[in-house]
Parts: C-alpha cells; sequence; structure tokens
C-alpha cells in the first residue's frame, strides 16, 4: 500500500459520523477543520438565528469563507506592503553602493 494511499478517517459533525478518504499525512489536518466547522455550525444553530440544517449548513459556509476571504486580502496587502519595503532596502543598499563607489574613485 503506497503511502499517499487515502483511508477512511471519521469525523463526527452535528452529532452524525462521517468517513472521509484522507492521505495519512493530511488526517490531523481533515479532524481540525472538522473540529472547526463543528464548533462553527454549533455556535450558529445555539443563537438561534437560523432553523434548518440546509441553512445552519449554508450560513455557517458564508460565514466561514467571508472570514477565508478577509485574510486572503490582508495577506494580500501585507504582501503589497512586504514588496515595497523590499523595494526600499534595496535602493537604500544601491544608493549605499553606488556613494561607495564614488568615494573609492
Amino acid at each position: 500500500m503506497s503511502l499517499d494511499a487515502a483511508t477512511p478517517v471519521s469525523v463526527h459533525i452535528l452529532g452524525k459520523e462521517y468517513l472521509i478518504a484522507c492521505p495519512p499525512a493530511e488526517r490531523d489536518d481533515l479532524q481540525k477543520a472538522a473540529a472547526l466547522l463543528g464548533t462553527r455550525l454549533n455556535e450558529i444553530r445555539e443563537a438561534g438565528k437560523v432553523i434548518g440544517t440546509d441553512r445552519l449548513l449554508i450560513m455557517t459556509a458564508l460565514n466561514m469563507a467571508n472570514d477565508l476571504a478577509k485574510l486572503q486580502a490582508r495577506d494580500e496587502t501585507r504582501g503589497t506592503e512586504l514588496g515595497v519595503r523590499v523595494k526600499q532596502m534595496r535602493e537604500r543598499v544601491e544608493r549605499a553602493l553606488a556613494q561607495g563607489q564614488q568615494l573609492e574613485l
């Protein structure tokens, strides 16, 4: 059997068991994701704002997708800021090198 071969992993969400094929290396991540999903589903259900499993699942998925979109936007902003800072540092180094070369002449 291959090390990457998917094996069934049992996760519990909303009191139901699901067997999900998963490579052994991703088993912990799958279980953490299932736990997070279960927590989020319970939070929304306990708030009493949503009635019905389908609506509960959709609202939870939308909330998690919104959280993901915000994280991605933040990462893009940080990446842009980092790029600007690296460019500024490179320009400072190039200026310092140019001044050093001028002094040597």
